[in-house]
């Protein structure tokens, strides 16, 4: 999949280490670069689509192959990208 924006640096929460496989943290962080926001509705998702043109925080959501809900959020200057549970934002 091309990539529309850098991530920056990649890091990910201790909660989100501990519950998520590597595999599947790999799959939506290449989903998430390619503007495949996951689980998000409409709204969010046309909002995301315009933050990537003006250079804004992009957020996607994903589930697990376990069922475990979580986030990938890159940063506005896309210095950084981040992978965490919902209950740690």
């Amino acid at each position: 999949m091309p990539t529309l924006f850098p991530l920056g640096q990649t890091v990910i929460t201790p909660g989100a280490l501990a519950a998520l496989s590597p595999a599947d943290v790999l799959t939506a962080i290449e989903r998430h670069a390619s503007g495949d926001w996951g689980n998000l509705d409409v709204e969010d998702r046309k909002a995301n689509d315009q933050a990537l043109v003006a250079g804004e925080r992009l957020f996607s959501a994903y589930y697990s192959s376990a069922g475990e809900k979580f986030w990938i959020i890159t940063e506005h200057d896309r210095s950084r990208t981040t992978v965490l549970l919902p209950e740690e934002y």
